[in-house]
């Protein structure tokens, strides 16, 4: 006998009683669970590699290209936040809709942003990007 009032049987009988058993029902529950966990923490949004550099080459191997990107800067201007596109400055946000929906949809819109502007003008060049029709909005922190 041993320790625990049981008859102890030598052999290879004895061997197989001594077999360690798994639950594999709560394996089971502990795979399911870190599944739902995975699927319920992946992000799903598309991927930024989707805008388009709008690069063409005019004959095969030239290093010459028509990129001609949309930029919006945000930026701190004369104290007050605004807008600008090229060489024209927007402090009113209606300024900026007038102006992004006269530019041309195709190539996509950058938006860059200074560290010294709010957030919400930000949030509000990128709205108001998509709202004037551009599929393609980037931001871009100003470094």
């Amino acid at each position: 006998m041993n320790l625990h009032g049981r008859n102890v049987q030598s052999g290879p009988r004895a061997r197989r009683l001594d077999r360690i058993t798994l639950n594999l029902a709560s394996m089971i529950d502990v795979t399911f669970l870190i599944l739902i966990y995975f699927l319920v923490t992946t992000v799903l949004i598309q991927p930024e590699d989707r805008l388009s550099p709008a690069l063409q080459t005019r004959q095969a191997g030239a290093a010459v290209s028509d990129f001609q990107p949309q930029v919006v800067e945000v930026f701190d201007h004369e104290g007050q936040p605004a807008y600008r596109i090229g060489e024209r400055i927007m402090r009113e946000r209606a300024e900026l809709i007038a102006t992004l929906a006269a530019l041309p949809k195709g190539e996509g819109i950058f938006i860059n942003v200074s560290d010294a502007v709010p957030v919400g003008f930000a949030v509000a060049a990128m709205q108001e990007a998509r709202n004037a029709g551009f599929e393609q909005v980037t931001y871009v922190p100003q470094q």
